[in-house]
């Protein structure tokens, strides 16, 4: 036997999926408005990359990897004047103590704007992953119903195996066997048995004369008075 089960879209799926769609479009717009106004602000500071830098050498800073790339300039600028010491670990009184602090607030500003890029960037590809989402419920939910038989599942049994074909009854059972023959009378001729083809007998292991002859008589040799059983004379 099998059962039919029915599967019906999901109530709701339809206005979730609508919703997540309008969620990732927000966060692509919202987060594509602050990495060009992030862009924008550091363009118009009009920086451009050090010659010496180790990559982006002379590049306007208006995205976050030129911004990188200044601040680890202004920091090696900033050790090079200090001697190799930090803001820190400079004298109050060390004149160079003031070029060392603007060059921190510089590079801070730069790392700053490194992590707004890198969150605009994170709120733009969570917007893409909720519009997918969106849509793979709205196409989920837009289906129509299917009804699928499924085997029906034995209720002692384990679930994964289906339930067993009724066993068929057993064939009745063979005929016996004719019964054995009745053993002879003693003396009585033999008989010819219709099942093997051979002659009955009277005794086990002899068999009988036949009628008017004389038996066998056993030879048997005859005994010493003058001995004994065990062969020794009584004498």
């Amino acid at each position: 036997m099998s059962s039919t089960v029915t599967v019906r879209p999901p109530k709701g799926a339809r206005g979730i999926g609508l919703f997540s769609v309008i969620v990732g479009i927000v966060l692509i717009v919202a987060g594509a408005v602050v990495w060009v106004v992030v862009s924008q602000t550091l363009a118009d500071e009009q920086i451009t990359v050090s010659e010496d830098a180790s990559f982006l050498a002379g590049d306007e800073v208006d995205g976050p990897f030129s911004a990188f790339a200044q601040a680890e300039v202004i920091n090696k600028h900033a050790l090079e004047a200090s001697g190799g010491m930090t803001y820190a670990e400079l004298d109050q009184e060390d004149p160079t103590r003031a070029t060392v602090m603007n060059a921190s607030f510089l590079r801070a500003s730069l790392f700053t704007s490194v992590v707004a890029f890198g969150v605009c960037a994170l709120v733009i590809g969570l917007g893409l992953m909720f519009i997918l989402i969106g849509v793979a419920l709205r196409r989920l939910a837009g289906g129509s119903e299917v009804s699928v038989e499924s085997p029906t599942y034995a209720s002692s049994g384990s679930m994964s195996q289906p339930a067993a074909a009724p066993v068929a009854p057993a064939a009745p059972a063979a005929a016996p066997a004719a019964a054995a023959a009745p053993p002879a009378a003693p003396g009585a001729p033999p008989r010819h048995s219709a099942v093997t083809g051979d002659e009955s007998t009277t005794d086990a292991g002899t068999r009988p004369t036949a009628p008017g002859t004389t038996p066998p008589v056993e030879q048997t040799e005859p005994v010493d008075p003058n001995r004994r059983e065990d062969g020794t004379d009584r004498t």
